[in-house]
C-alpha cells in the first residue's frame, strides 16, 4: 500500500517522505521520452487536423446487450496500447488527454462505457488514457475526491494538459462533442436522455466535463468534501466562477448523451450537509482541494482497455 498526502510542494507518498528523511535510498528518476515519432515515411509527423476527419456524427448507442469486458477488448483492443492508452499513428494529437471516471461496483456501465468511448476517441485523434478510479470497501462514497485522485495519478504517467472527467453511466451521442479542453472549462454534457435533451441549469457542470490542467490546478481542483451524493459539482463551477472563469458548451445537438438507468448505488445517498458545503465555496477554495488531498494506494491494474486503480479515500468514522 502507497499513502499520498499533499504537502507545500505537492503531492508525496508515504516512501518519498522516507526519502526525504534518509530512512531509505532515493528511487532514481524516470523521464519521458518526448521524442517525435517519425511516420511510416521516415518523416516527423505533422499536427493532427482542427476537424478529425473520420468523425461519423449523430451514432446510434444500445445498452440492452449482454456485452462482456472480452466482447469489448475483442472490438477495440488490437489499436490500444497496455493501460487503456492510444495516440494517432500518422499525426501528432491536438492534446494529450486523461479521461477520469470515478468508480465502485459498476462493471457493466464500464462494459457498455469502453465499448463505445474507445472508438470514438480514437477517431477524434487524441492522444489519450483512460483511468478507472475505484474506492474502496462500502463506505460513504467521495467521487470528487475520486477524480482529485485521477487527476494527481494520471500525472505520474504522463504529461497530460488536459483531464475530462466522466460518470460511468453516460456515452455521448454524437462523436462531434470532441474530448478536448478549451479556453475555459468545458462542460460537455449538455443534454442528457434523462432531461429530456435540455439543460437543467445554467450553471450546471455535472456528468461530463474537462478542463485544462491549469485551469484544474487554479481551481484547487474539487473539494474533497462532499461525501456522498450532490453538490460537488456545483462547487467546481462556483470555484469556476469565483476564478474568474466561465463554462463553455457545445450546442444542444452535438453535446447529447444517453444514461444507462440504473438505481442509485448504496452508500451513496443525497447528503443534505452538502447544501450548506456549497454556501462556504468561497471561504473554502483555497484550503480545500488539491492542497488538502490525502489517500492511499490498495492497488494498480494494467488492462488493455484501461488503468484501474484502487484507492482508499479515508471515509470518516461515523
Amino acid at each position: 500500500m502507497k499513502c499520498y498526502q499533499a504537502t507545500s510542494g505537492g503531492w508525496i507518498s508515504s516512501e518519498e517522505e522516507d526519502v526525504r528523511q534518509g530512512k531509505t535510498s532515493a528511487v532514481p528518476e524516470v523521464r519521458l521520452n518526448t521524442t517525435v515519432t517519425p511516420g511510416s515515411s521516415g518523416r516527423p509527423l505533422e499536427p493532427c487536423p482542427d476537424v478529425p476527419p473520420k468523425l461519423l456524427g449523430v451514432l446510434h448507442v444500445e445498452f440492452r446487450t449482454n456485452r462482456t469486458l472480452q466482447d469489448v477488448r475483442n472490438h477495440v483492443g488490437p489499436f490500444l496500447q497496455q493501460g487503456g492508452r492510444y495516440k494517432p499513428p500518422t499525426c501528432i494529437a491536438k492534446q494529450k488527454v486523461a479521461i477520469i471516471i470515478p468508480f465502485r461496483n459498476r462493471y457493466e456501465h464500464l462494459n457498455h462505457w469502453l465499448y463505445y468511448l474507445h472508438p470514438i476517441l480514437k477517431r477524434q485523434q487524441l492522444d489519450y488514457g483512460v483511468y478507472v478510479i475505484n474506492q474502496e470497501g462500502d463506505g460513504v462514497f467521495n467521487r470528487a475526491k475520486l477524480m482529485n485522485i485521477g487527476f494527481v495519478e494520471a500525472l505520474t504517467e504522463y504529461d497530460y494538459e488536459c483531464f475530462v472527467f466522466s460518470d460511468i453511466d453516460l456515452v455521448p451521442l454524437d462523436d462531434r462533442n470532441l474530448y478536448r479542453c478549451s479556453h475555459n472549462p468545458r462542460h460537455l454534457s449538455v443534454a442528457v436522455d434523462k432531461f429530456n435533451f435540455i439543460l437543467p441549469y445554467a450553471t450546471i457542470f455535472g456528468g461530463v466535463s474537462a478542463l485544462s490542467k491549469e485551469q484544474f490546478l487554479k481551481v484547487n481542483g474539487f473539494s474533497n468534501m462532499f461525501w456522498g451524493w450532490g453538490g460537488e459539482d456545483d462547487d467546481l463551477s462556483q470555484r469556476i466562477f469565483y476564478r474568474g472563469m466561465s463554462i463553455s458548451r457545445p450546442d444542444s445537438v452535438i453535446g447529447r448523451y444517453k444514461m444507462i438507468k440504473h438505481n442509485r448505488d448504496p452508500h451513496n445517498d443525497p447528503n443534505p450537509e452538502n447544501v450548506q458545503k456549497l454556501k462556504e465555496t468561497r471561504h473554502n477554495i483555497d484550503k480545500d482541494g488539491l492542497n488538502s488531498l490525502s489517500y492511499a494506494i490498495r492497488d494498480i491494474r494494467k488492462d488493455l482497455l484501461y488503468t484501474f486503480i484502487t484507492v482508499d479515500v479515508q471515509v470518516p468514522a461515523g
